[in-house]
């Protein structure tokens, strides 16, 4: 359809990599500790896409480094058990990469945890930059994370696309001036990122190699 495209920026949880039940649990176990029997599954799918210091700022201000502590160390302990692969990511991903794409991630989560998950799934091969939490001062939807992508990568806006499952990811990609595409098995489902009118839906993670022609 388009053969302009020459950079892909991914999001990382719920995008390239099934942490969904890692997140869930770990939020339920974080929660369930402060506030016994207050929160659901339900209840803690909101807190996915905000970094740690959003979603706790959320519920308790005065202890959020707390809360986070409690979070990351149940959350490393149970990372391997509970994180899954996607279907044809990483065929996807290698197809790109032989093809000449430039890829990088950009996510909220700290480096050394974002990377735990990109060599568990053996993705790292194929990614020249990743942007994490530890990088910016400012997280998506603010730009500037994409925008550190765009330059280590030395690429324009107007020929990147921002893959991610939530609407930090639609909203970061329009705000840097990227197209966007919203990833159908998001948690929260295909009509949520659909709201925010992604240039493009995937229902699988191939529909890429379509958009770029290949």
């Amino acid at each position: 359809m388009t053969n302009q495209i020459t950079t892909l920026l991914f999001d990382l949880d719920g995008t390239l990599i099934d942490t969904n039940e890692l997140i869930i649990t770990t939020y339920l176990h974080t929660l369930e500790k402060y506030f016994p029997g207050k929160y659901t599954r339900e209840d803690v799918l909101p807190f996915m896409g905000p970094t740690l210091h959003e979603a706790f700022g959320s519920i308790d201000p005065d202890r959020v480094e707390e809360m986070i502590l409690e979070y990351r160390g149940f959350n490393i302990a149970n990372h391997d058990s509970l994180v899954k692969e996607f279907p044809c990511v990483y065929e996807t991903l290698e197809k790109l990469y032989e093809n000449g794409f430039k890829l990088g991630i950009v996510t909220t989560k700290r480096l050394d945890v974002a990377m735990k998950g990109v060599r568990l799934m053996k993705l790292d091969p194929f990614f020249d930059v990743v942007i994490a939490y530890d990088h910016v001062t400012k997280t998506k939807p603010d730009p500037e994370p994409i925008y550190q992508a765009l330059e280590q990568l030395k690429s324009a806006a107007d020929e990147t696309i921002m893959v991610g499952d939530n609407f930090h990811d639609i909203l970061g990609g329009k705000n840097a001036g990227t197209k966007t595409a919203g990833v159908a098995w998001s948690i929260k489902g295909r009509e949520y990122i659909a709201k925010y009118e992604p240039d493009y839906i995937l229902d699988h993670m191939t529909d890429l190699l379509k958009i770029v022609g290949v």
